[in-house]
């Protein structure tokens, strides 16, 4: 009896199998011999180029920042007020233990993927020692 289930499930099977192969090669059949010709997708290389982008060596780091101005940029990953209060807490940090040193908080216009330029141009001009860009949370 278990012989017979086997054989017949086997069967069943083999069939199924047989169908799924027709019909996938019905499907794959074109009309023309122009729709064979075009791609069906396009593939974008990943791959590194072989020219290195141009280094630029980094600003040496600041001995101190006692009596210097430091920003600290909101990105605005989950809005305006999406833990904001994290760079308030920062501040009020550098308030009890660094009191010479001035902390700005400002939020970017461009949010977390964009550009502020503006923002950008203050922080140059006020000679700002360093500038902590981040997300709150």
């Amino acid at each position: 009896m278990r012989k017979k289930i086997t054989s017949v499930s086997f069967l069943f099977v083999l069939i199924a199998l047989i169908s799924i192969g027709v019909m996938s090669c019905q499907a794959g059949k074109t009309d023309t011999a122009e729709d064979s010709v075009k791609p069906m997708i396009t593939v974008l290389n990943p791959a590194l180029s072989t020219n290195m982008a141009e280094r630029i060596p980094l600003t040496p780091r600041t001995d101190t920042i006692e009596g210097k101005t430091i920003y600290l940029v909101d990105l605005q990953w989950g809005g305006p007020d999406a833990a904001y209060s994290v760079f308030e807490e920062m501040k009020e940090w550098f308030s009890r233990n660094m009191p010479s040193v001035t902390v700005e908080i400002r939020r970017s216009s461009g949010g977390p993927f964009g550009d502020d330029p503006e923002l950008r141009k203050e922080i140059i001009a006020n000679n700002a020692a360093g500038v902590v860009v981040g997300i709150g949370g």
